[in-house]
């Protein structure tokens, strides 16, 4: 397993600008999604920056292409979300405690 960084723009064809997250169409479904790749431990860290359309989030995977695959699955893939770009992270610094 690898981490990633994982950049995706608020930019499909069904977001809506002028409405906060929650109120996008497939909110709940999306939300869900979301928090299942969390419990998963896929997403380590993620949401938006302060733009409010560029979303950034940290996973861990074997591979870009898993994460794309995973990624695909969301209820909001190309409706709402499209991913940008997909980065190699190493970490070298961990400030995370264990037990």
């Amino acid at each position: 397993m690898a981490f990633f960084l994982v950049h995706l723009l608020r930019r499909g064809p069904e977001w809506d600008p002028a409405k906060p997250m929650e109120e996008q169409s497939g909110w709940a479904e999306h939300a869900a999604f979301m928090d299942d790749l969390t419990d998963k431990g896929f997403i380590i860290l993620g949401g938006p920056l302060a733009d409010e359309v560029r979303v950034v989030h940290a996973v861990e995977a074997e591979s870009e292409d898993a994460i794309r695959a995973t990624f695909a699955a969301d209820p909001w893939s190309e409706s709402h979300l499209l991913v940008d770009m997909i980065e190699a992270w190493t970490i070298r610094l961990d400030g995370r405690r264990s037990g």
